[in-house]
């Protein structure tokens, strides 16, 4: 296929930047411009998904041109079953919270669209990048934009938010840095690719283990390294917090699968019933902790650890059925998540507060809204013919698989995501119709087409997730044979000896 694809994909929206950056000061033009550049890339990540092989297990699309040549470091990026559908994803929520959240922010606008599609390109390069300084650029390049979007058009403590943000991902990005000189000065190479297939010093494993899963559990975050989460999530705009929780903590996510598992698989099935464990507390604690949140948009956030919880535990399940519920979960986590904070974003519009006792009857005020509202949290509450249903199905039966007892315990976050999702539905929408929501406007033309267009992906997967599953399935099953026979090589020669 076309090399050339991948790089387009990622520096497209770059490109629009640097447009943008030319263009005047006139807000409808800036915001159309933006628009269109980030369709470019949704073009071309739907052209890839329809045009993926299927059965094929590496990298099936690759790009690879000498970087830093006296160091051996390469530009590289890379796609297979594991990325496309992140890819797909990035490219996908972005024009969705663009149009979403059109006129919401009315100041410095230029800058706003400059730094959300600076930021769509060192996503979209996260996902795709195999050398692991190349990876290092793009996750690092992530933060600046992200910072500013929090601590220029955020709420009351946008400040604190975005530097408790900052402080705690470069924290571990730091361990990451170190991880990856340490491979490098063991191995010669920083390419994914030639390390997998490159032998590493057994002492030096665990530290190096370690301070990748530091970094990506960061990211993810997992319980306890999660208290950045909702304050970012509070403060930031609307718009931030599609992002940051539709694609940024899917990097996290990401990291854990591709390098923890792919580099380390050893260490990562010695570490896996520890991360199963703390999959299953972040379900737990997540979920208990949204339902005590007067704040709505705190609510979701914490609902958002409860949920990656799923993935995490998932992935740790180390068998076909949890690595492939984790990666369509992370995807089905962008999309109803991304939907809760747009929905999220609506009401703030209109009552310029996030507090529930704000809010009752507001189904009778804006019936269409109400009913692409519920779509979304019966989604996110994993209701048979949605999205989420699949992705916690398989999670829980790779779990099952793994350990009974871990499924049983997440099985319960299951029920107490129901509770919480229902109980703020009662109190938002239903009820009397407080004085205040009696003025609120009806749901403008971009609102319900972004809602509308999350909504068809909740039920295409929902009713139809075949596509995505067999896009990934030869990947997830070539990374599952990768650590379990990684484990049955070291018992032998353990045996032998």
């Amino acid at each position: 296929m076309t090399s050339w694809v991948l790089s387009t994909t990622v520096f497209s929206p770059l490109v629009g930047a640097a447009v943008l950056a030319l263009l005047p000061r006139r807000d409808e033009l800036l915001r159309v411009v933006a628009l269109a550049t980030s369709l470019v890339p949704l073009a071309l990540s739907a052209w890839l998904f329809w045009q993926a092989p299927r059965g094929e297990p590496g990298f099936w699309l690759a790009e690879r041109a000498s970087w830093v040549a006296p160091l051996g470091i390469t530009y590289h990026l890379g796609m297979d079953g594991i990325s496309l559908p992140l890819v797909v994803l990035t490219a996908f929520l972005f024009p969705v919270a663009l149009v979403g959240t059109w006129d919401a922010v009315r100041t410095r606008v230029k800058e706003y669209l400059l730094l959300l599609l600076l930021l769509e390109t060192a996503v979209l390069g996260t996902f795709l990048a195999l050398d692991l300084v190349l990876f290092y650029v793009f996750w690092e390049a992530v933060l600046v934009p992200m910072y500013f979007l929090i601590g220029l058009w955020g709420s009351e403590r946008r400040a604190y938010a975005a530097l408790k943000f900052f402080l705690f991902t470069m924290a571990g990005s730091v361990f990451m840095l170190l991880a990856i000189a340490g491979l490098y000065l063991a191995t010669g190479t920083s390419d994914f690719t030639r390390l997998v297939a490159t032998p590493l010093p057994r002492a030096a494993q665990g530290y190096l283990f370690a301070a990748f899963a530091l970094a990506f559990a960061i990211k993810v975050p997992i319980v306890p390294l999660h208290t950045w989460l909702p304050d970012a999530h509070t403060e930031a705009p609307t718009a931030g917090s599609v992002i940051l929780a539709g694609l940024l903590l899917k990097m996290g996510t990401y990291g854990l699968v591709r390098f923890c598992l792919g580099v380390f698989p050893e260490m990562a099935r010695g570490a896996a019933p520890a991360f199963m464990a703390l999959g299953v507390v972040g379900i737990l604690y997540g979920a208990a902790v949204a339902y005590t949140q007067p704040d709505v948009k705190r609510l979701v956030a914490y609902s958002s650890v409860s949920h990656l919880g799923f993935v995490v535990l998932g992935t740790f399940a180390l068998n076909p059925q949890g690595l492939a519920g984790a990666l369509l979960q992370m995807v089905n986590h962008g999309i109803s998540t991304g939907a809760l904070f747009l929905m999220v974003g609506v009401l703030y519009e209109r009552a310029h507060t996030r507090a529930l006792e704000a809010f009752g009857g507001v189904a009778r005020v804006m019936p269409t809204f109400a009913a692409l509202s519920l779509f979304v949290v019966f989604s996110s509450a994993a209701l048979p013919g949605t999205n989420g249903f699949v992705g916690e199905f398989l999670v829980l039966l790779g779990a099952f698989r793994a350990d009974p007892r871990w499924a049983a315990a997440a099985a319960g976050g299951v029920v107490l995501s129901a509770v919480y999702l229902l109980w703020m539905v009662q109190r938002v929408y239903f009820g009397p119709v407080r004085p205040e929501v009696r003025t609120f406007a009806p749901l403008r033309g971009h609102e319900a087409t972004a809602l509308l267009a999350l909504v068809v992906v909740v039920l295409w997967i929902g009713l139809y997730p075949r596509p995505w599953l067999a896009r990934s399935e030869a990947a997830v099953q070539a990374l599952v044979h990768r650590v379990t026979a990684s484990v049955e090589a070291h018992g032998l020669a353990g045996g032998a000896r």
